[in-house]
Order: structure tokens, then sequence, then C-alpha cells
């Protein structure tokens, strides 16, 4: 991973075999901020694992483990009661064969180039806790 800084915005190159949560997350804690929006990303990934949240607050999964075009990537990111920077990202990719795949991030691996681009909420106090009976993490604004 490369990155720069501009004011409060960063963009991202992420390298192969590099997985996306896990990069901006170190991200976070290496560039000292506590919350961001994910704004844009591009690339190509592999092992992308994706999904939606049910009205029951559960997810189901999907999966397509091939390389695929990154399409389009946003989010956020903010820090869970205990400081663990935590990534919130939904994304989109297309197939070989111009198959598109949308939604909820749980995984994905670069496997050519990851462009990211973030703007850092420098003013922003938000913090990430568990809902009760549900698997999403809500966001808390203080």
């Amino acid at each position: 991973m490369e990155w720069t800084r501009s004011g409060d915005d960063l963009f991202v190159r992420l390298d192969p075999g590099e997985e996306i949560h896990a990069a901006l997350r170190a991200l976070a804690d290496e560039a000292e901020f506590d919350a961001a929006a994910i704004t844009s990303g591009i690339g190509r990934t592999r092992g992308n694992h994706y999904g939606y949240m049910s009205d029951d607050h559960i997810y189901t999964r999907r999966s397509f483990e091939p390389a695929a075009e990154l399409v389009s990537l946003q989010g956020n990111l903010a820090r869970l009661e205990d400081g663990t920077a935590f990534t919130h990202i939904h994304a989109t990719w297309c197939s070989d064969d111009n198959i598109v795949m949308a939604g909820h991030l749980f995984e994905s691996t670069i496997h050519v180039v990851g462009e990211i681009h973030m703007r850092i909420l420098s003013e922003a106090i938000m913090t990430r806790c568990p809902m009760e009976n549900s698997e999403f993490v809500a966001l808390r604004f203080s």
C-alpha cells in the first residue's frame, strides 16, 4: 500500500494480495484518523465476498472467487468502542462476462490494483456499536 494526503483527502493505492478492509483499517492507525468517508474505489479484485442484510438483520452472503473489475466502492470508517478501526463498505464488481455483482463488502483481495479515495472527517466523532439481535454494527455520533 502507498498513500498520499492533501488536507483531509487521502488517496490510496492497494497492491496485489492486500485485503481491502484490513488495509484501510491499518491505514487509519498509521495516518492517525478516527473517521472517514470512503468516497470511491476502482481496480481489480478477487475472492469477493459480499451480500445484503435481510429485514431480520441477518446477512445473506455471496461469493465470487475469480478476478473481477471493481467498478465502485464506497462507505465509511469509524472506531469501535474499544478504539479499533471499523470499515463499512459497499461495492460493485463486473465479471469478465459483464455480469454485475454488488452489495455489502465482507472481504475482497486486490488482484491487480485498488485505487481508493477517502475523506477524513477530522471534526466528526463516530462510533460503531453492535445492535442487539442484529449482525449490524450501528453508527453513532457524539
